[in-house]
Order: C-alpha cells, then structure tokens, then sequence
C-alpha cells in the first residue's frame, strides 16, 4: 500500500486539476479491474467499516461515483445506522434452534440417512419448519454426505449394530506334555463382544466332525440360558475347516446366523483374536503344561480372574461385573497399607488387589 500511496501524495500538491482528474480515472480503472477478481461480496470487519463511514461522509453524493466494495445504498444505510446507534438483524433466515440442529446431526450419525429420509422423519415429529436445503446445511457444515448412504455398509458399521447379540468364536492352540509326549490341543472358545464374556468350549487333540457337533449341541444350551438380548443372532468366526457343516447347521436351527471373514483377515475377529493374544501373554506362555487337567485348571483360574478381577480398559478401567454400574463412593480418610489385601492365583502369576473387610 505505501509503495502505491507514496507517489501520489508527492505528486498531488504540483498536480493540475486535470491530471488529477486523469489520476482518480486511472485508480478507479484499476479498483474495477480487481474487484472483479475477487467473490463477488466481500465482508468487512468493524474497525474497517469505522473507517470507509469515516472517509465517506465526507464525500457526501460524490461517493457513488468511486465506491466499489459495496452498493452506495448500503453504505447509506450504514451511515443511518451510525447515526442512530441501531444495528439492524443480520440478513437471511433467523438460525435453527440448537437443538433441531443436534437431532439431525445424530439422526445422519445414527442411521446415515439423507436428508430426504431425515426431512420426513422431522415431519413425523411435527417438526415442519425445517426445509430440505437446511437440513443440506446442516449436515455438510457438520461433515456429512446429505445423500443417503449406499451399499451395504462397513464392517465397523455391522459390528456396532448386532453388539449385543454379536458373538465370536475362534480356536487356539496349546502343547501339553503327556505320556506319549508333546500334544497339541485346541481349545474352542466363545466371546460376547458387547460384555466381552468368554465361553471356553471345549478342547481336545482331534477336534473332528464328532466332536464339533457335540460342541454345537453343548452351546445350544448355553446360548438358550442367555438373557434375550444378548441371545446370539450372529456368530464371527474364520474359515478354518474345523467348523464343519453339521457344527454349523446345529446353531442355525436355533436362528444362528454365521458370518466367515475372509481369508488371512484376522483383524475382521478382533475381539477373539484380543483375547487369544492376551490369554498366552498373561497365563499360559508361563507354563509347561502336563495333561489336559492341568491345562483345564490353569484356563479355570484365568477365566474366573478375567471375569471377575481383571480391569478392562475398553470397559473404562473395571471388572466386567462393574461395567455400567455407577463408580464407588470414594472414601475418605488416609490410607493404610494393612488394609490393603492381595490375592493371588496360579503361584502368585494372577494378582488382584482389595481393601480389607
């Protein structure tokens, strides 16, 4: 700016009234040639609207010859609101009410519908105020495609939808030392993802056919005495040919629906995959097993600490029998160690901590 200002406040005490005239033809010539390469409507802040009114008045009719930024009527009208100290309402529809606007961003979160589909969900609420261009607004100033959702989903999507009735199963493995020596035993095991509760199934050396319909049958059961909402509707396991037809066929008959995640895809059963990997860090890569009773015991003593004692930090840092409930009362007054008591299992490898009766 000073190094277009500069000459022209040098030249103007010498300058004859036409090469003035000249001047201000030639800036406005200039003026007009940028603002068309800006957006068509420029918005000025306070303190710089403070001082186009200061310099503007004092051009009084002239004004409508040289300014740009702005329509002179709006500048007049800018003058008027000065000079009465009232602030007219900003232009444009008065904004939604917050709470209309946070019930269409959790409809387009919760469902992923369009804003048609959300349009006629407002209506059901007799929300009619609201129009298909707002709720466009609303969804795109919060990120959302305003189209409706197509295809079938994620796999994320899917998972957060069945959760309470979602559960996976997989098998691990472990080698026991018996007579004959080293035998590898499979361990089938159950997890709900909403609680994350573990069913071991069974295990055996020879998972065959024979087997794995007993198991079928055997969690038929279980899976009958569950509560009905966490009654399974949809089971995530892989391809192994260890789950065999008839072993699927016994828990379809009781409304079970299967659903095998690609191959080489361990990251689409996290959950079961989880708890494989902390099962063998936490407990069994600590043991030489000897006989399957040896390894029932061990996973005994796992499963009811896991159950009961064992924080989970996906469940905000509690046993699984206090997620959801409210937090303890704190208790005052100072702590002593004597009234701390530790528990221990499996030779002190399971530890858990409680405050004494």
């Amino acid at each position: 700016m000073k190094r277009f200002l500069h000459p022209f406040c040098s030249f103007w005490p010498r300058a004859t009234e036409k090469e003035l005239v000249q001047m201000v033809e030639y800036l406005r010539t200039e003026n007009r040639i940028l603002r068309n390469k800006l957006p068509r409507r420029i918005e000025v802040t306070p303190a710089e609207r403070a001082k186009l009114l200061k310099l503007g008045a004092r051009l009084g009719s002239r004004l409508k010859d040289v300014i740009t930024i702005v329509h002179p009527r709006t500048f007049a009208r800018w003058l008027r609101e000065k000079r009465s100290g009232v602030r007219r309402r900003r232009r444009g529809r008065p904004r939604k009410p917050e709470e209309i606007r946070q019930l269409i961003v959790a409809m387009a979160r919760e469902t992923g519908w369009g804003y048609r589909r959300i349009l006629g969900e407002l209506k059901k609420l007799h929300l009619h105020n609201v129009s298909r261009a707002t709720i466009r607004r609303i969804l795109q100033e919060h990120g959302f495609d305003p189209g409706p959702k197509r295809g079938k989903g994620t796999w994320h999507e899917f998972v957060q939808r069945h959760v309470k009735t979602l559960w996976a199963t997989d098998f691990f493995t472990k080698t026991v030392w018996t007579l004959r020596g080293p035998v590898t035993y499979y361990v089938l095991f159950f997890i709900h993802l909403h609680s994350r509760r573990v069913h071991v199934a069974g295990m055996t050396p020879s998972p065959d056919g024979v087997w794995m319909a007993q198991i079928a049958r055997n969690m038929s059961m279980v899976f009958a005495e569950e509560p009905a909402e966490f009654r399974p509707t949809h089971i995530i396991r892989d391809r192994d040919t260890k789950f065999t037809a008839q072993f699927c066929a016994i828990l379809e008959t009781d409304g079970i629906e299967f659903r095998p995640i690609p191959p080489r895809s361990p990251n689409m059963n996290p959950f079961a995959e989880a708890w494989v990997q902390r099962t063998k860090h936490e407990v069994l890569n600590h043991f030489l097993v000897f006989g399957e009773n040896h390894l029932r015991h061990i996973l005994a003593c796992w499963l009811t600490y896991y159950h009961r004692f064992r924080p989970h930090q996906s469940l905000g840092n509690v046993p699984l029998g206090d997620a959801g409930l409210p937090p303890p009362e704190p208790i005052i007054g100072p702590l002593r160690l004597d009234d701390i008591v530790c528990h221990e299992s499996l030779g002190g490898l399971l530890r858990h901590y409680e405050r004494a009766a």
